[in-house]
Order: C-alpha cells, then sequence, then structure tokens
C-alpha cells in the first residue's frame, strides 16, 4: 500500500484530528498543513474541502480569530460552521495581503475603483478584528500581517497610499476620508511610539499628527455635528461592509480622536525624561496588559459605528456610550497655539502655518461624577405623565437650556428647566453601571438622559464642570468655568476611546464665537488616575 492509499484508508474523523492539530502547531497566519493535504488526491479534497467540510474549518477559525464579541455583539447566528468557514478563507486572503504589502503604497499614479475597494474592505477588516480583540486577532494583524509595517508605509512613505506625504510636500493637508480615517484608527491601536525614535521619518510621522489632531476646521472631532444633541437625519455616507458573511451599514468614527492620541503620545513619550515625569502619555492599546474579556473594552466603539451607519441617527441610550464610564478622577493634558496662528488657519493658511506655530501644553485633572434620568413607571389611569428629559439646549453651554440652574445634592440633583413647573431629578448611578459586563439591558433601556458634574484644576486655577453626553454616538460634551479670576468660559468636547483602560480625547474650543462658526480651539486628552 502506497502512502499516498494510506492517507486516504484513515476514517475522516481520525482525518480530521490529524488536519486541525497539525495547523494547531502555528495558530498564526494561514493553515499550511490543510492547504498542503488539498494538494494530495481528489480523494483528499473531496473529504478536507470547504464545501465539504465546513466544520473543519469553523473549528480552525475558532483557534485562530477570536469569536466571543462577535457571537455577543451579531448574535449566534454567525456560529455556524459554513459562516466561519467563509471567514476563514476571507481573513487568510487579507491577512496575505498584509503582510505582502500589497496596498499600503500606490503602485500606480491613479487608482480604480477595485482598488479602493479591495483597500476598505482591508481596513474595515482590520478594524473590525481589533473591536473583537481577545488576544488571537491582535496576534494575527501584528506577528503573522505585520501591520505595523504595512501603516508605516500606509501612512509616511512617500509612496503612501494616504497620499499624506505628497499632500503635505506640496503645503496641502492630509485627505480626509473613511480609509485614513480607518487607517488613523488602526495606527493608535498598534501604536508603539519607541520604534519611532530612530525612524528617519520621524518629521513627517509628527507632522502627520499634528496637523491632524490641531486643524479643528480640517479635521472635526464627530460627525453628525457637535452643535446638534438629538440629530434629525443621517447627512454622512455609511459603508456597506461584509462581515461574517452578513452585510452591515457602517461608518467609522472621524480620525480626530485617534489622531489627537497619537499626537499627544509623541509629544510626551519621545520627549525629555523631566516632562515624561510632569506629562503623561494617553494608555496606548498596545500598552495593555491582555486580560480576559478584552473585547469588551470596545463595545461601545463597535454600537458607535453601526449607529452612525444608520438612516437616522437614535435619541436613544443603545450602546454607544456605556453608562458610568467617565466617573471618577481623570489626568491629562490641554494645548492652545499662537491665537494669530489659529487665526490665519481660520482664515484659510496652508499647514505651514501649523508647523511654524508654538504649541504650549498644560496638566488638569478632573473629578467627575454622572446622574441618570431613568424613564419612570408612571399609571396611565393616575393621569400623570413622564416628564421626559431636559430639552436640548445651546450647544456652546454643553447642550443646557439658557436659564437651566442645577443643584447638586448627596445622591442626585435637580435640574430647574425654564417653563417647567417641577425640578427634574436625576439619580446616581448604581454600582453595576460603572462596569460594561455587569450592565443590564433593561437599565440601559430606561436610560433617558445624563448629565456629568465635576470640578478640577490646571496651572489656571480652580473649575468647575458641568456637561451631557449625547446618546446617538455617546459624543460628550462640559461646559468648564473656572472660579476665579478673569479665565471665561471653554467648551469642552471629546469622547471616550476604549473603557475601563480608555482615554477622553477631543478638543476645547472658545464660548464666544457662534456654534455655526470655527471658533479658537485646541485639543486635549484625559486619562483615568492610577
Amino acid at each position: 500500500m502506497t502512502c499516498l492509499s494510506s492517507l486516504e484508508a484513515i476514517p475522516q474523523e481520525v482525518l480530521e484530528h490529524i488536519v486541525f492539530f497539525s495547523t494547531a502547531d502555528n495558530p498564526l497566519g494561514p493553515p499550511a498543513p490543510l492547504l498542503s493535504l488539498l494538494l494530495t488526491s481528489q480523494t483528499i479534497y473531496r473529504t478536507l474541502s470547504i464545501s465539504a467540510n465546513p466544520h473543519l474549518y469553523a473549528r480552525i477559525f475558532t483557534h485562530k480569530f477570536d469569536i466571543d464579541a462577535a457571537i455577543r455583539r451579531l448574535g449566534p447566528q454567525i456560529a455556524v460552521a459554513t459562516v466561519l468557514a467563509s471567514e476563514l478563507q476571507r481573513r487568510c486572503i487579507i491577512l496575505k495581503r498584509i503582510r505582502a504589502r500589497l496596498d499600503s503604497r500606490l503602485r500606480s499614479v491613479s487608482s480604480t475603483p477595485q482598488k479602493d475597494q479591495m483597500l476598505g474592505e482591508l481596513l474595515w477588516m482590520a478594524y473590525l478584528m481589533m473591536l473583537e480583540n481577545d488576544g488571537k486577532n491582535e496576534r494575527q494583524l501584528r506577528e503573522y500581517a505585520d501591520i505595523e509595517t504595512w501603516l508605516r508605509e500606509f501612512w509616511f512613505d512617500d509612496d503612501g497610499a494616504s497620499l499624506a506625504p505628497r499632500k503635505i510636500k506640496d503645503d496641502q493637508w492630509p485627505l480626509n476620508h473613511e480609509r485614513n480615517s480607518l487607517a488613523m484608527w488602526l495606527f493608535w491601536f498598534f501604536l508603539k511610539p519607541d520604534q519611532y525614535k530612530r525612524n528617519e521619518n520621524f518629521r513627517l510621522v509628527t507632522s502627520v499628527m499634528k496637523l491632524t489632531a490641531l486643524a479643528a476646521n480640517r479635521y472635526p472631532l464627530c460627525w453628525p455635528s457637535w452643535a446638534e444633541f438629538i440629530p434629525e437625519e443621517q447627512s454622512n455616507s455609511h459603508s456597506s461592509v461584509t462581515h461574517f458573511s452578513e452585510t452591515y451599514q457602517l461608518t467609522p468614527p472621524p480620525l480626530a480622536a485617534p489622531a489627537i492620541l497619537s499626537f499627544f503620545t509623541f509629544a510626551v513619550q519621545l520627549s525629555g525624561p523631566l516632562q515624561q515625569m510632569v506629562y503623561k502619555a494617553p494608555h496606548a492599546p498596545s500598552a495593555s496588559v491582555l486580560i480576559t474579556g478584552q473585547s469588551y473594552e470596545w463595545e461601545s466603539d463597535w454600537q458607535k459605528c453601526m449607529n452612525l451607519g444608520q438612516a437616522r441617527y437614535s435619541n436613544t441610550f443603545s450602546g454607544a456610550y456605556i453608562p458610568g464610564s467617565i466617573e471618577g478622577v481623570w489626568e491629562g493634558i490641554f494645548t492652545y497655539t499662537e491665537f494669530t496662528a489659529y487665526a490665519a488657519l481660520l482664515s484659510g493658511a496652508p499647514p505651514p502655518i501649523l508647523h511654524r506655530s508654538l504649541v504650549a501644553q498644560h496638566r488638569q485633572t478632573w473629578k467627575l461624577r454622572e446622574y441618570h434620568l431613568l424613564e419612570t413607571d408612571v399609571d396611565s389611569s393616575s393621569g400623570l405623565s413622564d416628564p421626559g428629559p431636559l430639552s436640548p439646549g445651546d450647544p456652546l453651554r454643553a447642550y443646557f437650556p439658557v436659564g437651566t440652574r442645577i443643584r447638586e445634592h448627596s445622591n442626585e440633583i435637580q435640574i430647574h428647566e425654564p417653563g417647567r413647573s417641577e425640578p427634574l431629578r436625576y439619580q446616581r448611578p448604581p454600582s453595576c453601571a460603572l462596569n460594561v459586563s455587569l450592565m443590564t439591558d433593561n437599565y440601559t433601556r430606561s436610560l433617558k438622559d445624563i448629565i456629568v458634574v465635576g470640578e478640577g484644576h490646571s496651572a489656571w486655577g480652580q473649575f468647575n464642570l458641568i456637561g451631557r453626553v449625547r446618546p446617538c454616538d455617546g459624543f460628550v460634551s462640559l461646559s468648564k468655568e473656572y472660579t476665579e479670576g478673569d479665565r471665561g468660559k471653554w467648551l469642552y468636547r471629546c469622547f471616550l476611546v476604549g473603557n475601563s483602560n480608555g482615554n477622553l480625547s477631543g478638543r476645547w474650543r472658545d464660548t464666544l464665537s457662534p456654534s455655526h462658526v470655527s471658533g479658537y480651539e485646541g485639543c486635549f486628552v484625559m486619562s483615568r488616575r492610577r
């Protein structure tokens, strides 16, 4: 009996075990032993092909990739063998493209719809894999596909597909579109600043981050507009993204938040030892210690993509913000640029105005508390009605109606809104609301509004904070008012990027400029005190 006939004589169940354990020896990359076996004979191919044996491929998928977050978010129907087998095949193809760096650089002067589509699919797959990462996905992207090298080429090579180096060389702004947004998020996910200390393109690296972080008039922090608390209509395009054999309408968050985080990381980590003692860098995902349930860190970021891709924005809390997420003490940095330089920027000045501009930075500390308004159980026969949340108000006042008075007590705040006969009472959240894994769906569904109250200090003095959380995307807007001196009022707007290990990333602006025009702005980051 020949070796081939002996192989064909092995019972199918035993052969499947042999194949699985041979691929398990190396969890990274495509299942090479299986690919070799498929070429041995038609009999083996008919036994082990993806169409004949999807259960084997599904088993290999769960060994190589994370699956828990996808099931939790999309439902158990994605865990069937045919779906997982197809996803394994698709991911292996795209991981090999990243490894070969086929899409990181421009191969010709002009792009084509087919090339743009392939690049978009690659970026979406990598981004969603990181939102679902519990350890395996990151290893595939980092260790097998070497996505860090891919991202360096994409952003900083002279022929990089982002076009950022070409634009900056021509005194133009880096492009702000979906592909660059996804690539900036991936850059933040995988950022290890030490790798750039001796990089020959270090100046270009910092230039890209500085421009996209500081040019608020070019790179919006959010969409829909920050001026709308309850947006009425979807005004941005979305993408049809295939994920686990289903098509979803998704929109990635803008690139500003990860660009700001990356900018501050370089500013702190690559500065001198004394500055590193004074200023703390944002907590990068790449520095996180792997823990069970790591994908919970990105639960709200996934839901944000879903919410932004819908035809109409939600006016209820549906997962884009986890109640209780910003409770506690935060430490960070805010920056400001020369006023004349920023005024020139708003008047249409090219990027060199920011390159030459001095950027100052100061530390600040916040202590924040959340108060929640829950839907009340009102008996319809009583004649009473649910009072509803505080009305949307002035965006320059963190969405509070003009004339609103607030009194804080030990476990609640009372809101006196002009035109209401009775005050609204917002309660402190239960302890379970401070842990995403313990948060109940019933609590989130009954949540109608979130108000944030706090205080803090910086080199400029003591200040108070009051703000609200936008339901559709978790956008946080805080009014900052100094208690002494003539420091005025400032508006701080941000997203929580991540959750328990997350950072607040955003921009402040003046409150004298009307909300429909660009004002004087700077950026800031805050990390939890540890």
